[in-house]
């Protein structure tokens, strides 16, 4: 029988793998990415729950950065509880779930399949509800995940949503050839984090609270960072864009509440640099990752990753860092990071 936070871990061990199961399945990718393109749709909706609605936060960027799409992140209970009467014709639907079995998520998708959007369900169910209710399924591949904490099928929606991109771009071959470097890569940089985020860990075994900051395509992976430290760490982990934590959040700051600061070589790297200018400024311990953490200033602590082969793809590998702390973090605290506290792995929101 596998030990307190074993399956967490040997999931986020196991994310190089999943991530080139799901590129057995890029020709599906590209058949969707086709359909997609010959119909009316100009906007991008993109639902889910918990992690799947952290991977929609990537996908508002990477279907804007290399498909030049307007996606959002919509509101489900603006549809399934409120009843409002959207204008889905021009929509197109793309549903994020790792069971396919969250109730409102399957409602949401049915309402707006009728109401004429094309909907697209991407699970690692196949056959569950979703994907019945959904006009095309897309594969993750990931495999089972045991641990109520998601790694391994949040990784695959970010992988999957960035295949899906490409495609539509026209930029499949590119797109998969990139993907399967980022998973070598991530094969190389498993252990040495391993190594690394364990003193991270017995430095912050006092840590109640924490930001954790990101920005752009980062901000997906800030929202990810916090809700595993929440959820497997008892940790109240809040995700800020770094325009945010200057206004207003930045006076809860002192030595005792540290600042997590995910880092990548992009456009919004200044505004980042200079948000943890001011968290240090402020007192607090800041840990930088993501492969600019070397020019984040004044970090007391670094989990640095390598370069993508592609920007758009970075948060494929920033967001390793996080998720092996939250496993460390929650092993130095006595908790089972499989089974948190009052969550299932079905977000039975009704």
């Amino acid at each position: 029988m596998a030990g307190p936070g074993e399956h967490f871990l040997a999931e986020i061990r196991e994310q190089p793998a999943a991530l080139l199961r799901l590129l057995e399945h890029d020709a599906d990718y590209d058949d969707v990415a086709r359909t997609l393109a010959a119909s009316p749709a100009e906007v991008i909706r993109l639902v889910g729950h918990g992690s799947s609605d952290n991977a929609a936060s990537y996908g508002v960027y990477v279907f804007g950065l290399l498909a030049r799409r307007t996606a959002l992140r919509d509101s489900i209970s603006l549809t399934v509880y409120y009843g409002a009467e959207l204008d889905f014709a021009g929509s197109a639907v793309v549903a994020l779930s790792q069971s396919g079995r969250t109730p409102d998520v399957v409602e949401y998708v049915q309402r707006a399949r009728r109401a004429g959007a094309a909907t697209i369900a991407v699970t690692n169910e196949p056959g569950s509800p979703l994907a019945e209710a959904a006009g095309s399924v897309l594969p993750l591949a990931a495999g089972p995940e045991h641990a109520v904490a998601a790694s391994k099928t949040y990784l695959t929606q970010v992988a999957a949503l960035a295949l899906l991109a490409g495609c539509l771009a026209g930029r499949r071959a590119e797109t998969v050839a990139a993907l399967r470097t980022v998973a070598e890569l991530l094969e190389d940089i498993l252990a040495p984090l391993e190594d690394a985020v364990r003193e991270l860990a017995v430095a912050f075994a006092y840590v109640g609270r924490m930001f954790v900051v990101g920005r752009g395509l980062e901000y997906a992976t800030a929202r990810e960072t916090a809700l595993k430290l929440t959820e497997t760490c008892r940790v109240a982990a809040e995700p800020l864009t770094a325009t945010d934590l200057a206004h207003g959040p930045i006076a809860a700051l002192d030595p005792l509440f540290p600042v997590w600061a995910i880092a990548s070589r992009d456009e919004a790297l200044p505004v980042v640099v200079e948000a943890v200018r001011r968290a240090r400024a402020a007192g607090a311990t800041v840990v930088a990752s993501g492969n600019a953490a070397e020019l984040v200033d004044g970090a007391a602590f670094r989990l640095p990753v390598p370069e993508a082969p592609d920007a758009v793809l970075a948060p494929l590998l920033s967001i390793v860092p996080g998720q092996l702390f939250a496993a460390a973090l929650a092993h130095s605290k006595g908790l089972d990071a499989d089974r948190p506290a009052g969550l299932t792995k079905v977000t039975l929101a009704r």
